[in-house]
């Protein structure tokens, strides 16, 4: 019975003890956003034909990539900037006819440094026998640096959100006790994503447009409460 008193009397102290030493804190969240024009762009573009024949369709289907393969390289861009992403060859029942055909297609991705050889590259594509062309996609080769600024502006506004919150209180906040982060994420701006053609006569042609690049970091930061 005495051990039992002693256990009890041990388990109200550490609980008073815990309950003096606990601190009250304030969660926040932050938002951090840069923007930066693109400088870079990968294309996506695919090879793809049909026929009756698996081994004829294969071998043309070959000859058109290896002459797409030949023209990029003509242009000047890296082996390790050119990378084919799937080859797919497939048999198809046409009920129309009772009879099987084939179908092959190849999907090249083409990334490029030099958004000035966007056009002439494009053209290239077209005579050398794409005949898909599946997204572009725009990048900048600042993209660690940028990031690191929109996690920088996260915590700021962190920062600020706490203070503003607790200043209305008459209190302050204390050190940060936790840092959460979600996961960052890089949107393009929509409004110039459009593709244009050149008007009958003008003296350059305009198909791609960058617009803007939205780098975006999410952090919650607990802080202690004074």
């Amino acid at each position: 019975m005495k051990n039992t008193s002693l256990l009890l009397i041990l388990l109200i102290s550490t609980f008073m003890t815990a309950q003096n030493n606990s601190q009250s804190t304030v969660d926040v969240t932050g938002n951090g956003i840069i923007r930066a024009i693109p400088d870079e762009v990968t294309i996506s573009v695919r090879i793809e034909n049909s026929g009756n024949e698996v081994k004829a369709l294969k071998a043309q289907n070959d000859k058109i990539v290896n002459d797409v393969l030949q023209t990029i390289k003509a242009m000047g861009i890296d082996n390790r900037n050119v990378q084919t992403e799937y080859i797919k060859l497939s048999k198809n029942y046409q009920h129309n006819t009772k009879t099987y055909n084939y179908a092959a297609n190849q999907k090249i991705s083409v990334y490029l440094k030099d958004l000035e050889k966007y056009e002439p590259l494009m053209d290239a594509l077209m005579e050398s026998g794409i005949n898909r062309i599946d997204g572009i996609s725009f990048s900048s080769s600042n993209q660690l640096a940028l990031q690191s600024q929109a996690r920088k502006k996260a915590m700021e506004n962190a920062v600020m959100k706490a203070k503003e919150y607790v200043g209305v209180l008459n209190q302050t906040i204390g050190k940060a006790v936790s840092i959460s982060e979600f996961e960052n994420t890089i949107m393009p701006q929509p409004m110039f994503r459009s593709m244009a053609m050149q008007d009958e006569g003008a003296q350059s042609k305009q198909t791609l447009a960058p617009g803007e690049l939205e780098i975006k970091a999410k952090v919650t930061v607990r802080f202690i409460l004074n």
